[in-house]
Parts: C-alpha cells; structure tokens; sequence
C-alpha cells in the first residue's frame, strides 16, 4: 500500500504492582494489545523482580510476539512494554525496545516514543567516550546517557539527561524497585497516569488503562518525571520548563478515539471538528461517509451539522496492518481498495461528502474518490479534518520530505484537480484549535511551520 499517512512511531507501558509477589507482564501484554495502532513492527516487555529485568521482544504485533507461555515467564511486579513503528533506526529484533543495559549497581531497562534532534551529536560524543552501540535508535542514547549519570542518584541523573536532550520523548523506566515516567518539557509525546487499587500505571493513551480496568488519574505533565515505588508515586520538576505544545495530530489521528488526551476527549475533538468543518465549507450532497477510523466521528458530526445523513459507505479490512507487501505493481497500485471497499448500496446514484483525517501526498485521497466514483457516486466532495499539511515533523513522526507533501506545493483548487474531486475543502487553523477546546496548546508545526524548538535546516525542495 502507499504509505500516505502519518505514523506515529510507537506506544509504551508501564506497570508497577504493589506486591512483589504477582506478575505484571499479562497486564503489560493487554496494555499494549490496546496501543497496537500506534506501531505494529515489533513489540516487547521487560518485567523487573527485585532488581532483575528479564525482557522477551521481537517483530511482529503483540499477539504474535507473545505467543504460548512467554507472558508466564516474564515473572516481576515491575515493568515496561512497548510497540514500535520505526522512524529513528532500521527495523528489526536488534532496534526492538524495551532496551536493557547493565551498569554498576544492577540494570536498567527503558523504552521511549517520540524523536531526539540531536541524536547525531549526542551518539558521536558517547562513541569519543567509548560506548560501543548496538543498535541504530535514539533510545540507546537515552539508556547510555542515563547509566553514565547514575554514580549521581537517580533522579539527577535523569534531570541530567533531560537537560542534553533535544527533541520529543515519553519514557518508561524500570530500575532498582522502581518504576520512572518521563514527559519532554514541551509534552509533545503523550503519557498518562493510571491507578488500579494500590497498583500503578503508565501509558501513551488512556485507552490501554481502559483495557487493563485502571483508572486515569491524570497526564504526566510537560517537564514532569515521575518515580513509583514502596513509598507511591512522587513528582519531580525538570529545569528546563517550557510552555506545553502537545502534538496536535494525536488528536487528529494517531489516538484511539476512545482515549482521554490532555484532558480532551479524542472522539469529541474529531466529532467537534466535523461539525465546524461543515459550518466553514457546507455543500448540497446526500450522504456523508467517513474514511475508517479516525474519519469517522467527524463525518457523523459534518452529517449532524449539515443535516446531510451519515452512512457507512467505505467498509475497512481490520486485519491488514500499516504495513503490508504487495507482490507486483498492478496490486500495490489496488492497495487502497485491498484495505477500503466502498459500500455500492450507500453510494450509487448519491452526491457523497468523504471526509478523511488529512490529505498527505494525495495518493491515498486520489484514490478514494475513483474507487467512489466507480461504485457509482454522482459527485464527490472531499472535506478534510486538518489544514493542508505543509511542513515535516521533527518530533518521532514519519512525514515524507517536505517536497513530497502535496499541501506544500499546491493550492488547494490544484489539490483538488489532482483528486478528481467535485470540490475540496479543509478545516481551518482556527477551526481545528477550536475543535480540541483551547484547554492545552498545541505544537502545529505541520501546518503553520512554526516549531516550538530549533530544528534541522532542510534545503528547500526536501
């Protein structure tokens, strides 16, 4: 399939149970069974018993990774997990994470989602110092920086790491009897607190507390570290304390729509914006459809708006993850229709409204409107849930190069010839920062290009 989305590059977990006579991979395990949208190339767990971190990881979706009696060997009360789309590093078990590295005084295991920009200085001056690394992920440079400092205690060897690290992060840790949290300064990562009885927990989304029965209790805040052990939780503050600029695009798309993120409901924001989008760009149609699954809330809310009707017309094949191989070019070409069948009863004859998350190269959305079109749609307007997007992140999401992205090359009128659409329409800046209700404020370097740190200078046409 044409990758024409944006990818988040992974998921992590956190467990921490309160006897140390129990076990918490089988919770570690469902956590990230929920999380498995946020990365599908590998998965792993490290559980921690009395100091000992024992880890089983490898390629694959959780289900496969953890087959037969893996989770009862997994044996500690504390412990990490995590699920992986690659962005920093090749794929494959050497770049699988949670990564695990001995020192003086035991172990440490750690696994990280986001993106360090300053990975390649950083891994230059810990091989000058002579570290030998073993993979080709940012994460080995946390895990290196982080046992160096620990001569120094814990916490300001983390806070020492924080202060040399540049870019975005959420972090779990497991060391000692202890169970650590980490957010980047700016929160552009996601991490979230839960509480099940006297047990713990730490996620990129309250979807996987759901899944397990915790509760949440609250977001790790920007610059905060958090440290659980027999004494509970305890809250420490970074020196470097900026204002939050969370990742606007997890509201957009990456999250679950059943999380809870940043104190926004995910699927009330993508409900919300539909509604707004139909208010800034309405139209004459007979039916609204969403594009499966982050398309959907918004198309029942553009259907409510309008009064236009919502109805299922394009029926998503769940068992074919994000990536997937085609054997030859005439199937990689039919690649969106393998993963999206248009529903022909709901569509034939019909003016249809599509409304889709975001437009990245425009192969994707190109291809929906012929696959539409072939099953006998009149018209089709494209309305989309996010501006044109115009810019690269920097911050552990894969976006193509910049010449790559239709938004920033085009007009919106040539955008929609491209397409073969009647018309198009996108939701304005304004519009989306209304839709996720103004409580936080959010990083949209992808769209207006303003980012909420330096970042690599790239030529024009990349």
């Amino acid at each position: 399939m044409i990758n024409d989305k944006f990818h988040d590059e992974c998921g992590i977990m956190g467990a921490y149970l309160s006897s140390n006579k129990l076990n918490c991979s089988s919770y570690l395990y469902y956590g990230l069974y929920a999380l498995q949208h946020r990365g599908q190339e590998s998965a792993g767990i490290s559980v921690n018993k009395e100091g000992k971190i024992q880890s089983h990881k490898d390629v694959g979706l959780v289900s496969d990774v953890f087959k037969g009696d893996v989770l009862k060997q997994l044996k500690g009360n504390i412990g990490i997990g995590h699920v992986r789309y690659s962005t920093s590093g090749e794929d494959g078990v050497t770049n699988a994470q949670p990564l695990t590295v001995n020192h003086s005084s035991g172990q440490i295991a750690l696994a990280h989602n986001g993106n360090l920009i300053n990975d390649g200085a950083l891994r230059n001056m810990l091989e000058d110092s002579g570290v030998v690394f073993q993979t080709t992920i940012d994460t080995e440079v946390m895990v290196n920086i982080l046992a160096r400092g620990l001569r120094h205690g814990m916490i300001e060897a983390i806070q020492r790491m924080v202060e040399i690290l540049k870019g975005a992060y959420a972090v779990v840790i497991t060391v000692g009897d202890k169970l650590v949290g980490i957010r980047d300064p700016f929160g552009l990562r996601p991490l979230c607190l839960g509480k099940r009885d006297d047990d713990y927990f730490l996620a990129s989304e309250s979807c996987a507390l759901d899944a397990i029965g915790a509760e949440l209790v609250r977001d790790i805040e920007p610059g905060e570290i958090v440290v659980i052990d027999d004494n509970g939780l305890t809250s420490y503050g970074q020196n470097n304390w900026v204002k939050k600029k969370a990742c606007i695009f997890e509201q957009i798309y990456f999250a679950r729509p059943d999380s809870i993120m940043d104190e926004t409901s995910v699927y009330a924001a993508r409900h919300k914006a539909g509604r707004i989008l139909a208010k800034e760009s309405p139209v004459d149609a007979d039916i609204v459809i969403g594009v499966p699954d982050s398309g959907v809330p918004a198309a029942i809310g553009y259907a409510e708006a309008s009064g236009i009707p919502y109805g299922v017309g394009l029926i998503k094949n769940k068992y074919i993850g994000r990536t997937f191989i085609q054997p030859n070019q005439q199937l990689r070409e039919e690649g969106v229709r393998i993963k999206l069948n248009p529903l022909r009863d709901t569509i034939e004859g019909k003016r249809v409204v599509i409304i889709d998350d975001s437009i990245v190269r425009g192969t994707t959305s190109k291809r929906l409107v012929s696959i539409l079109r072939q099953a006998g749609a009149k018209e089709v307007h494209f309305r989309v849930t996010s501006p044109p997007v115009s810019h690269t992140c920097h911050f552990g999401i894969d976006t193509p190069r910049r010449k790559y992205l239709i938004g920033a090359k085009k007009s919106v009128e040539e955008i929609r010839q491209i397409l073969e659409s009647d018309t198009l329409a996108y939701i304005s800046l304004e519009g989306l920062t209304e839709s996720v209700d103004g409580r936080t404020t959010f990083c949209r370097a992808c769209f207006d290009g303003e980012y909420p740190m330096e970042v690599p200078v790239l030529k024009s046409n990349e």
